[in-house]
């Protein structure tokens, strides 16, 4: 995100930014953590654990790596357009992460993780994904973050309450804020905002509970629905 933060020039405009779903504030002008919330190390190495009965790609970060079982193992397979990813490939350098490869990610584990993500083909994860966080409701928050991708934080966690952070440091009224999303994880941020924007291809989830909904990320729909409010 950082590149973003330097184009938008988030660091000149007292910008902040959300990462992991809500696990991390960081504020641009200082970059500077305002706030940080992990998973405790045990109940990630029960989830690790837990997870190795399913057909699921386990992928957790440290700094600049990201820690995966085989990076052969990469393929997931978005049903609605009928396409295979290399998932693994794609996380990596989408976030300039190095990769490596750990057989036992769950005895390797002895560090506080922001996040657990699960990458796994779209039928399988919608058929199992209750199965997979059954064990951890009371313990961690399970959520799909996009159709290939099933993730856990802590259970304290959501991206509203993270916003809440930003809010009360800035005064300002939670009505005078705009979000947009697309994703499940995105559903507590439209529900905590004044106005709460679906895009296009957002999930019916989040449809549902949107104020607006705007054109696709692919047509500028943040960009449409700003100059409607702004």
């Amino acid at each position: 995100m950082t590149e973003f933060i330097e184009e938008l020039k988030m660091d000149e405009y007292n910008g902040f930014f959300i990462s992991t779903n809500g696990a991390v504030v960081i504020d641009c002008s200082t970059n500077k953590i305002l706030f940080e919330q992990t998973l405790p190390i045990q109940i990630s190495k029960d989830i690790l654990n837990h997870v190795k009965k399913f057909k699921v790609k386990p992928m957790i970060f440290k700094e600049d790596y990201l820690y995966v079982n085989d990076v052969y193992d990469n393929m997931a397979n978005f049903s609605e357009k009928n396409i295979n990813v290399n998932i693994i490939e794609h996380e990596a350098r989408s976030n300039k992460f190095k990769l490596c490869e750990i057989n036992d990610l769950a005895a390797f584990v002895d560090f506080p993780l922001q996040k657990i993500l699960l990458a796994g083909d779209q039928q399988y994860l919608q058929k199992n994904y209750l199965e997979i966080k059954a064990l951890f409701e009371n313990q961690a928050n399970g959520m799909f973050t996009a159709p290939v991708y099933f993730e856990f934080v802590n259970k304290d966690i959501d991206k509203a309450k993270a916003l809440e952070i930003i809010v009360n440091k800035l005064n300002i009224n939670k009505d005078n804020i705009i979000a947009f999303g697309d994703g499940q994880n995105d559903c507590s941020i439209i529900k905590y905002s004044g106005v709460g924007v679906a895009m296009k291809n957002a999930v019916q989830e989040l449809k549902d509970l949107a104020d607006e909904i705007t054109l696709s990320n692919d047509d500028d729909g943040i960009v449409y629905m700003l100059e409607k409010y702004l």
